[in-house]
């Protein structure tokens, strides 16, 4: 698929993201908006899947570490085909499928249940040991936040991978440089996250532009050229990215829009042709 084909489909993956979080009138829109290139990549031209049968063995993997970003895994799913995008809407209702954080048990092509923060990179660790063991060939993939480095979980996991060179396993940090209460800076920065990695044994790509989906595409290609040791990409994004009074406003990370506010967004996210 050529890039600007998976930019157009990025951009109706921010729409659907829209559409969860004012319908549900909760949610977490920006980290969500910041990372639409990498979840459309990932699904639309990285991972071997197959939404007919979301559990088939031999798929590749995807661990949502920072879970609270399930709008856009949501929105990536609905439309690869993994179930309606009418199911958006129903975001966080009662009864609904889609929850508030990701759940394996109930949502069609969700690898694993998360939402405490460091606890997904741990899981992602054990598939790609699990392939390791039982010789087979399908990757792992895991999204992480810059906040949820503060987690020591997370430096156990990279230990761990790193120590086992598991060459299948692609850690993502979307590096938007905000979480909840502020900058990472302010609250407790985990840089130079580059060189973390490196310590723990990582091949690191580092990417200048998370929303740039040439860039994207560049990066995972060379992580698939990497072997003896695990990977982690490094993506400056921009949070709230796509739509203009939320890109980089940290007020954002989790709240919805209102009636006017999402009319304005929607708009603004229009499918160019």
């Amino acid at each position: 698929m050529h890039d600007e084909e998976l930019v157009q489909i990025a951009r109706e993956v921010r729409r659907g993201i829209l559409e969860g979080v004012h319908a549900a009138k909760s949610g977490h829109p920006g980290g969500s908006l910041g990372a639409a290139e990498i979840f459309t990549y990932l699904y639309f031209e990285e991972m071997n899947i197959d939404p007919k049968n979301p559990r088939m063995s031999e798929r590749d993997r995807f661990v949502l570490s920072k879970g609270h970003c399930a709008p856009g895994l949501y929105a990536t799913l609905a439309h690869r085909g993994f179930f309606p995008k009418e199911d958006l809407v129903t975001l966080r209702h009662i009864g609904s499928h889609l929850q508030g954080h990701p759940n394996m048990n109930d949502t069609p092509g969700v690898d694993m249940s998360t939402g405490s923060l460091g606890q997904g990179i741990s899981a992602a660790v054990g598939m790609a040991l699990a392939a390791k063991h039982w010789g087979d060939s399908y990757r792992t993939y895991a999204l992480l936040g810059d906040g949820e480095l503060e987690e020591g979980q997370v430096w156990e996991a990279a230990m761990f991978a790193g120590n086992h060179g598991l060459d299948n396993l692609v850690v993502i940090v979307d590096h938007n440089g905000l979480q909840i209460d502020g900058t990472i800076e302010e609250v407790n920065s985990a840089m130079p996250i580059a060189d973390k990695f490196r310590a723990f044994k990582f091949h690191v790509i580092e990417l200048a532009d998370g929303n740039d989906m040439a860039q994207v595409r560049a990066a995972f290609a060379q992580a698939r050229t990497v072997s003896g040791s695990p990977v982690c990409i490094v993506a400056n994004t921009v949070k709230g990215k796509g739509v203009s009074f939320m890109e980089n406003q940290v007020g954002w990370h989790g709240k919805a829009p209102n009636d006017e506010q999402y009319e304005q967004a929607m708009a603004e996210l229009v499918q160019e042709v």
